[in-house]
């Protein structure tokens, strides 16, 4: 046996000492549905239970290696599946909460345990013994008469160690052990440095700075002052639903440069910047790809993807670049035509100055704002409506559970059943923003559906994570137009994770390629411009009364405003992304490589001081590395999926139990070309798209997208 084996063996012999009974993580939940106990959490019980959970999968790899039964796909692969349940437990907890409920205890919690699971994935990966099992169930595949899922299971168990470095030997193999170390480290210093630069980040303002606020952001800005003690003045943060209204609506330009200033210059200088370990970022991720043999990052990674290699993707971005480029031109005259007339002067239009004049120039085409829709917004009504959208085409009920154990005050947890009253899984839902939760939104699970040993189907639990207005005291929460959308997106991903139907927990859900993930949650985002989908909600908080025809059909007019710039601010970071990944030599100059990036699709021209990379948790920190173009991606399937619904009816149920059944159950079983070909008749093109946004196909495109219906 070879040293490095032996080593190994006797590290998966020791089990960490003085283990606490107590811990709650150190055996399946005692909980109802074996719902997460959050109440018997303790956080000195992350560390204790992740340094057991490390300690029994080594043992359980052991088992694998040293059994003298011929290798095949139950003693080896589905082991190997099986392994680990205690560290899944706790992780499935822990980083979650390290999103949505973080503290400095928690992120110092991360940065010790960060490096014993990156050398434990490496140990895994580069075991010599384990690889050799694994290859040879792989390579005598046709033996075990394996179904579909099985077969996947087995093709991605290979491609897991092949693609971490199994293959390496010698040198090269310590080589990559050290990078894939120093990779995680550097990722969760990215994410820890953003989040704390945006807490760091904001502008204090004063009553005669309010001019063209609306009153729920100064509410909003005069409770976030007073939680900060200080009485008579306004905060505006950086938190999403503080800085979107002072930017649509303030009339100071030289506040709302202030505020753009501030909000694009999060992570670049100080205490925590990103900008050396982003640029480390993707020179670990080059030297690893270097490594497998792929001359950089992005290529290595788009083998495993529906796009497959750069050049798709490239395909994609420039197409979409070139059709909607002329669009944005349009726009953008149109706009400074009209701030100029509005203000009786010539108006050049500024990125800071785009949400303000645009917000105005859609309110004088159509009439029509946030401020208007809010108060059918609702939250409670929001909930369910959202909710009813998955009633409608899935046969889904939500019943909020008060019995559910959450992990903050403001989380409310819901039971989901089927339309035969079926224990369906588990929702929370966690909606406002707070200095413990990171920007943006997401979806994660704190429990993966899959068939246990006994043939049990053990149901999954899932969470939805927003930063979205929060009530004042004088009216509940009110959501903007964007925000509803943001919770549908969210909600798509949520059903793709509770409506998971298969064996196996890594093939589950959401666990599908990166570039089709986003299909079931920007499915979602079609609905909102429908008029069956808001009359069965959308209500004024005041009177009960439903939204007028006439706002709706308003709604509906106005939903391709801005199309133009909408795609290519999309398309940038697309393009600043590749960039990173595309790397062939480590980066000297960050804010030059980011300004070359978004050349082709820049709507304004570069601002000194102010970059994207260092807050772009995404792809340094997130999970999108050489994926952000999946957004578009994926926008050219929903389009074309909702496009079979136009064709049959919004709620059909025929159509919905066939994207049910071939996309929203099958999680990753599958190759996702073929699941989509099974539920469309054919692959996706971008004239959909075109369409739902009222965009000519260039002529130059024409010939190139030529529908492939047959």
């Amino acid at each position: 046996m070879k040293k490095g084996l032996l080593t190994l063996l006797a590290v998966a012999s020791t089990l960490p000492a003085m283990v606490n009974a107590e811990n709650v993580f150190l055996s399946p939940f005692k909980t109802t549905h074996e719902m997460t106990p959050f109440d018997k959490i303790d956080k000195s019980y992350y560390e204790e239970a992740i340094d057991s959970g490390i300690a029994e999968q080594r043992r359980e790899i052991n088992a694998i290696v040293v059994q003298r039964s011929t290798p095949d796909f139950e003693n080896t692969i589905v082991a190997l599946e099986n392994a680990g349940a205690t560290l899944n437990r706790v992780l499935n907890v822990f980083y979650p909460l390290l999103s949505s409920n973080s503290d400095d205890e928690l992120m110092e919690i991360s940065n010790r345990v960060s490096p014993k699971l990156s050398e434990l994935s490496t140990d895994i990966s580069l075991n010599e013994e384990l690889w050799k099992k694994v290859k040879y169930v792989y390579d005598n595949r046709e033996k075990y008469n394996l179904d579909t899922e099985d077969m996947m299971l087995l093709q991605k168990t290979y491609d897991s160690f092949a693609r971490s470095g199994a293959n390496l030997v010698g040198d090269d193999r310590a080589k990559y052990k050290k990078l894939s170390a120093e990779l995680s480290e550097l990722t969760l210093k990215f994410g820890q440095n953003a989040l704390k630069a945006t807490n760091q980040c904001e502008m204090w303002i004063t009553e005669n700075d309010l001019d063209g606020l609306p009153e729920s952001a100064i509410e909003a800005y005069k409770l976030a002052a007073k939680k900060k003690g200080r009485e008579g003045e306004y905060l505006v943060t950086m938190a999403y639903p503080s800085y979107s209204p002072f930017m649509k609506y303030s009339t100071r330009q030289d506040l709302r440069e202030k505020l753009y200033r501030l909000y694009n210059s999060r992570g670049i200088s100080g205490e925590f910047s990103n900008m050396e370990v982003m640029s480390q970022i993707a020179q670990k991720r080059m030297e690893i790809a270097n490594l497998m043999g792929y001359k950089n990052y992005a290529d290595f990674v788009l083998e495993r993807r529906m796009a497959q290699n750069t050049g798709n993707v490239y395909n994609l971005l420039n197409d979409l670049r070139e059709a909607y480029t002329p669009v944005w031109k349009q726009e953008y005259k149109e706009l400074c035509d009209f701030a100029s007339k509005e203000s009786g002067h010539k108006i050049t239009i500024n990125p800071w100055d785009y949400s303000f004049w645009s917000n105005k120039l859609k309110d004088a085409k159509y009439s029509i704002n946030d401020e208007e829709l809010r108060p059918y917004f609702e939250l409670s009504n929001t909930i369910k409506g959202v909710f009813g959208l998955a009633t409608k085409l899935y046969g889904l009920h939500f019943t909020e559970n008060q019995n559910i154990i959450v992990f903050h005050p403001e989380v409310k947890g819901f039971d989901v059943t089927d339309a035969d009253g079926n224990y369906i899984g588990i929702i929370y839902t966690d909606f406002f923003p707070r200095e413990s939760k990171r920007a943006g939104a997401w979806m994660t699970g704190f429990k993966d559906q899959r068939i246990d040993k006994d043939g049990n189907n053990i149901r999954p639990h899932v969470s939805i994570t927003m930063n979205f207005t929060r009530p004042t005291a004088s009216t509940p929460a009110l959501l903007t137009f964007s925000e509803v959308e943001t919770f549908l997106h969210e909600f798509g991903h949520a059903i793709h994770g509770l409506l998971a139907n298969t064996k196996y927990s890594s093939l589950s859900g959401t666990s599908v390629y990166r570039d089709f993930v986003e299909l079931p949650s920007q499915f979602n985002e079609n609905y909102l411009v429908q008029k069956e989908f808001l009359d069965g909600f959308a209500r004024h908080y005041q009177t009960g009364e439903p939204m007028p025809q006439e706002l709706i059909d308003r709604v509906i007019a106005s939903s391709r405003f801005g199309a133009g710039y909408a795609c290519l601010r999309q398309l940038g970071f697309g393009f600043i992304d590749m960039a990173w990944h595309t790397i062939e030599a480590p980066v000297d100059d960050a804010a030059k490589l980011e300004e070359e990036a978004l050349k082709p699709v820049a709507c304004f021209p570069a601002v000194d001081g102010c970059l994207c990379s260092p807050q772009f948790s995404h792809i340094f920190s997130g999970g999108y590395a050489a994926g952000y173009y999946s957004y578009k991606w994926a926008e050219v399937l929903d389009a074309d999926a909702f496009a079979a619904f136009k064709e049959t009816g919004i709620f059909n149920q025929e159509t919905a139990k066939s994207f049910k059944d071939n996309i929203l159950t099958k999680g990753g079983t599958e190759h996702p070309m073929t699941l989509y070909k099974r539920f469309r008749g054919h692959e996706p093109t971008i004239e959909a798209l075109l369409e739902r946004d009222g965009v000519k196909m260039p002529k130059t495109l024409a010939k190139k997208y030529k529908s492939n219906k047959k």
